[in-house]
């Protein structure tokens, strides 16, 4: 792997050969290492670099056939995703079909990749279509340096930063996965072109447990559970990443709010509720729209005020415990809230409930003394991980985030501050006794934090719970309280969140369960299927124990409608239901119960 982000995402074989390539093409001064497939990240080493696929298709015996299918595939040197931007053809299955075709013929090759630093002028690095001059002008003209590196395959030169292996026979245990639009460059204004992911690995059987892996992905993915389960919907009319509740999704969205918020009560929080937006002043005084704003939806300008949708809510908060003049014996003031909040984020990152633009945060703001640091962080995090052993969350890591000490533009520039913050969050993690790793430049702008990293099912690892220590905003809000001497002194304030947002948490318990919710949170906990529509003695004995199970606070359904039972079933079990309570005649006459478990094909029968 390469010491910069731009190598390290591509500096991965099991080839000991590679190890001239890889040098040539990492920048002056950068670390190279070599690491094996097995151990890489396949999320991110195991995935070819854009231009070694591109090289492939572009097959040099025939590169005018291979121009027709692609019509000039280009790349952008800061691309994090392996890509084949093609650009004039809708992406068929015949398109993909052919490129498939063109890649396995030249990977059965020994077709070399070889390095070289050219003038960016020069007629090597021409396009192989004037489709594409456009982009290959664009990219060189805004290089830095006056040459530019080049890969040679055959007849056919790539522009490109590297690194590549060193032919096509290492790339044969390949497949073309998926493909999605995408703007040149990342840029709205620019046209769309589209982006095509392959995997590749050392080994056919390597390959095949990996795309076993993606459709094990694709069956936990939470969009199509919750699709399957009528729980959220987004329409691109409401706006992209707005995703919608639906009734049975708005179910689990209150029951996780309950849980929580009375865990919460229970510790003395104490909670609140705030407007979604907030002038822009408010957001200058706190410095999120110095060092947020990017992430901001644009301001309302509103008889001559300034709004935006808060992006987070510790101003709010902030305010709120300025409300009131407070002694030391008040202390701590933990505030907390289920809060709307609304980011601009990427349509490109963009993922159903686990990552939208607006959200809703379990939030909270707890206002201590510095004696108080500890003993607060500490209750802080057994909250989040006896949270975890309630939905048996088991597979996580620690994470203590620090500023760079060289970012002045990120971080409120006070060394002192931030020295002290990181000092005492490191003795309290020492302390309790928390195994943690530290992350460099992963810090909140005002302070630093403890972030607990998931690992779900399939995917990559991500923040869902973290505490933030934070001296910065409260001398901003200039926030005081009365000590014991009689002196005016400032608050530390504790950021946390335990759930995260309630949105990517479902989304969370929803992969990881595969909709297969405990009983206490699914939307629906049991429904009712007479065996017959027609029978009016039956339907009253359904109708009668509906209403006993709603009347004990049973989440129940009753599906009568004119379809074959087997039918019935087969759709309850794809909604995921507990309980499918099956009612005869028999079970009418005897006033009893059958029900079979989901997942089950067992059917037990009870008296009422």
């Amino acid at each position: 792997y390469g010491s910069s982000p731009e190598t390290m995402s591509w500096c991965s074989f099991s080839y000991s050969n590679q190890l001239t390539a890889t040098k040539n093409a990492a920048p002056e001064g950068t670390d190279i290492g070599i690491t094996t497939w097995p151990s890489a990240d396949p999320e991110k080493s195991d995935y070819l670099k854009p231009s070694q696929f591109f090289a492939i298709s572009a097959d040099s015996k025939n590169p005018a056939e291979a121009a027709k299918i692609l019509n000039y595939i280009t790349n952008s040197a800061d691309c994090n995703n392996v890509l084949l931007a093609e650009r004039g053809i809708p992406l068929s299955s015949d398109v993909a079909e052919a490129i498939s075709s063109n890649l396995d013929e030249s990977s059965q090759q020994v077709i070399d990749f070889i390095y070289n630093v050219v003038d960016p002028h020069s007629s090597q690095v021409n396009p192989p279509s004037a489709d594409g001059s456009s982009e290959v002008n664009d990219l060189i003209s805004n290089l830095e340096d006056g040459n530019i590196t080049v890969y040679d395959q055959g007849d056919f030169t790539d522009l490109c930063r590297g690194p590549h292996v060193d032919n096509t026979k290492l790339c044969k245990n390949f497949k073309l996965v998926k493909h999605s639009g995408v703007y040149w460059k990342g840029d709205a204004s620019n046209h769309v072109m589209q982006r095509i992911y392959g995997v590749c690995f050392p080994t056919a059987e390597e390959l095949e447990a990996h795309l076993k892996e993606l459709e094990e992905a694709k069956e936990r993915d939470h969009r199509k559970i919750g699709k399957e389960m009528e729980l959220f919907m987004t329409d691109d009319l409401v706006g992209r990443g707005l995703p919608m509740f639906l009734p049975k999704g708005y179910t689990v969205w209150q029951e996780l709010e309950n849980y929580i918020k009375d865990k919460e009560r229970r510790l003395g929080y104490l909670h609140v509720m705030t407007p979604c937006v907030g002038t822009v002043n408010l957001y200058k005084t706190s410095g999120h729209w110095d060092n947020y704003k990017e992430n901001m939806f644009p301001p309302m300008e509103m008889e001559g005020e300034s709004f935006v949708l808060r992006p987070m809510n510790c101003p709010h908060h902030m305010m709120i415990y300025a409300n009131t003049q407070h002694s030391y014996k008040d202390l701590p003031i933990r505030i907390g809230e289920i809060a709307h909040d609304f980011r601009f984020e990427a349509s490109g990152t963009l993922k159903g409930i686990e990552r939208g633009r607006h959200f809703c945060q379990n939030d909270a703001h707890l206002f201590v003394t510095p004696e108080q640091i500890e003993s607060e962080f500490s209750k802080v995090v057994d909250l989040i991980f006896n949270t975890y052993k309630d939905f048996g969350i088991t597979d996580y890591r620690c994470v203590l985030s620090l500023r760079d000490p060289e970012d002045k533009v990120k971080y409120h520039d006070d060394d002192e501050m931030w020295n002290n913050a990181e000092n005492a969050l490191r003795k309290v993690l020492n302390d309790l006794g928390i195994e943690y790793t530290e992350e460099i430049g992963e810090a909140a702008f005002y302070g630093p934090k403890l972030d607990v990293n998931v690992k779900p099912a399939v995917g990559n690892e991500y923040t869902l719970s973290t505490c933030q220590l934070d001296f910065c905003l409260p001398a901003k809000f200039n926030l005081t309280y009365v000590d014991k001497d009689g002196q005016k002194k400032t608050p530390v304030v504790l950021h946390r969140a335990i759930l995260g947002s309630l949105d990517r948490f479902m989304a969370y318990i929803l992969e990881e369960t595969k909709g297969n919710l405990p009983l206490w949170l699914a939307p629906v906990q049991a429904m009712i299927l007479p065996v017959k529509n027609d029978d009016e003695e039956l339907n009253a004995y359904a109708h009668d124990l509906y209403g006993y199970l709603l009347d004990n606070n049973i989440r129940a359904d009753i599906d009568e409608r004119a379809e074959k039972l087997g039918y019935r079933v087969r759709e309850a079990q794809v909604k995921k239901i507990p309980y499918l309570i099956i009612l005869g005649k028999q079970e009418a006459q005897d006033g009893t119960v059958s029900y079979r478990l989901h997942g089950q094909q067992h059917t037990t029968t009870v008296s009422r």
